[in-house]
């Protein structure tokens, strides 16, 4: 494979589950820009993967190619046990897709788009209105369902959006971007959404502007730079790659300090706040043998706090500094937790 991958999930998908999206070798260029570069994916079945990357990365591309919207020029790729090249019927009758931008037609309602969804899948006129009712309510948009969709907010309009995608039953989700241009509300429902529908069973392929947004909700997250999978792994796993870590020992008592800082002199000191700062990975291991030495030498710290590395640190490091995704909300802050 292409990347260092990891192993641990997050989720109830972990590495024994069946995957539902797999690919191998996926390459595409256009003219002399090679995009995907022989890149390899595994998804277990019910999980959250998430694929960063720059813009222009070939995000958007995988995600066409795995929905057999566009042909790969090589390799190959298996999405809910259908090979996408010679089986794409199969493939389309499986997936869901929810694109950048919202497939909702603004001039007619938000209850005829689901109707008009349900006549595209065949359904049955009953079982269209029971399945239009039930999603309308599902993501609540029945009182605004008599009225033209251009009307909708754009937390509304991606409700519907995804409310369509929901009305074939798919099993497998592809989300590319489907939060972008929200407030910072509607992108919280939104991810309320992606959990329940995770909830259910469906897995979800997320391409996202967001690195919180992958950080909250991905089970397994890619990062994609000049066409290859630069890393692979959980959240917590692509952070701890990336140095940087801090551990922060405050303390009231000058002696107790001065003792401290005498003895780690690899740490940092702060004379006036009485504080050290030491390396660290962050690791249950590393964290217990430096309590376990602070007790051992009888220092007692007010206070310790891990500085960890964020999601922000690794996309800089695996993209050499690419135009890091969009914040939706503070900058850059390192994560942490006080102990």
């Amino acid at each position: 494979m292409a990347s260092s991958v990891m192993s641990t999930s997050r989720s109830a998908g972990g590495p024994q589950a069946p995957a539902a999206v797999s690919a191998v070798g996926l390459r595409k260029s256009y003219g002399d820009k090679t995009v995907l570069d022989g890149i390899d994916l595994r998804i277990p079945a019910g999980s959250v993967f998430a694929l960063l990357g720059p813009n222009g990365a070939g995000k958007t591309t995988a995600v066409k190619i795995l929905s057999t919207l566009i042909t790969a020029d090589g390799g190959q790729a298996q999405v809910a046990g259908h090979d996408v090249a010679t089986s794409p019927d199969g493939v389309r009758a499986a997936i869901g897709v929810t694109g950048q931008f919202s497939a909702v037609d603004g001039l007619i309602t938000g209850e005829e788009n689901m109707l008009l969804m349900a006549d595209l899948h065949h359904l049955p006129k009953r079982e269209a209105r029971r399945v239009t009712a039930e999603l309308l309510d599902r993501f609540d948009l029945t009182e605004a369902a008599k009225k033209p969709a251009s009307t909708y907010s754009g937390g509304m309009k991606r409700r519907l959006d995804i409310a369509m995608t929901l009305v074939g039953t798919p099993r497998i989700i592809f989300l590319d971007e489907p939060t972008t241009g929200l407030d910072p509300r509607s992108r919280h429902n939104m991810w309320g959404i992606i959990r329940e529908l995770v909830s259910d069973g469906v897995t979800v392929f997320l391409t996202t502007q967001y690195l919180e947004e992958a950080d909250e909700l991905a089970d397994r997250i890619a990062v994609l730079n000049d066409g290859k999978i630069a890393a692979e792994g959980s959240a917590e796993e692509l952070k701890r790659m990336i140095p940087g870590g801090q551990v922060r020992l405050r303390f009231s008592d000058p002696a107790a300090y001065q003792s401290a800082a005498s003895a780690l002199r690899e740490a940092s000191r702060d004379d006036e706040s009485l504080a050290l700062q030491l390396p660290s990975d962050g690791s249950q291991r590393e964290l217990r043998s430096l309590l376990d030495w602070l007790d051992s030498a009888g220092i007692e710290a007010d206070e310790l706090t891990v500085h960890t590395p964020d999601l922000d640190d690794v996309f800089f490091a695996l993209t050499g500094g690419a135009d890091i995704p969009n914040q939706p909300n503070q900058p850059n802050q390192p994560k942490e937790t006080a102990r």
